[in-house]
């Protein structure tokens, strides 16, 4: 079994799900996808929509699991971002793929940023006023836009206070490289332009 997340964070949110498998024997492999986490990383590719593509993605799970000797027999777990990834190369009916499991992703990035856009609405109004402004600016980098994603994250992301370490280690690996998720997604979990 094998799981990832959205472009640009780390599998480290993941790790707890290392005592459920173990529980079955089942060995688990978490791993940073390109330009993520440990791997390696590409900032000179920032904004290269014709580098970031799904078609890449695939190619290093491909890699990865030749590499392993997973081809041929292994289930696959998708978080988030690594769920849309998962059903793309599930469609291809892959040798070896027992199992899909996707966790917590989008079927259809439409209905998510139209469910975001309604979240969005029921924030405090100094919260949106903030967001707003620096969207339109194209000043999301800012410290006080960062400050309302997190009120955002909080309410929308992960509830559980405080917050679990895992959760914001692998989120600190976006802001020390943006490159996959900027480009991929966007500035933010509801500001998708990527």
């Amino acid at each position: 079994m094998k799981g990832n997340k959205s472009p640009g964070a780390t599998h480290i949110y993941l790790l707890p799900l290392q005592a459920l498998a173990s529980q079955y024997g089942i060995p688990v492999v978490f791993y940073d996808q390109l330009g993520t986490g440990l791997s390696t990383h590409l900032p000179e590719k920032k904004g290269d929509e014709t580098f970031w593509t799904e078609q890449l993605f695939r190619n290093e799970l491909d890699n990865l699991l030749e590499n392993l000797g997973f081809h041929g027999d292994f289930d696959l777990l998708g978080q988030s971002w690594g769920g849309m990834l998962g059903s793309a190369y599930a469609s291809k009916r892959p040798f070896g793929l027992h199992r899909l499991i996707i966790s917590n992703s989008p079927a259809s990035m439409p209905l998510w940023l139209a469910s975001c856009n309604k979240l969005r609405g029921e924030l405090p109004k100094e919260v949106q006023e903030t967001l707003l402004k620096h969207e339109a600016a194209g000043t999301t980098e800012s410290d006080e836009y960062e400050k309302a994603v997190d009120f955002w994250n909080d309410r929308h992301l992960c509830r559980l206070k405080p917050t679990p370490k895992e959760v914001t280690d692998a989120l600190s690996w976006i802001k020390k490289d943006p490159t996959v998720y900027h480009t991929m997604n966007g500035p933010s979990e509801f500001h998708v332009i990527g």
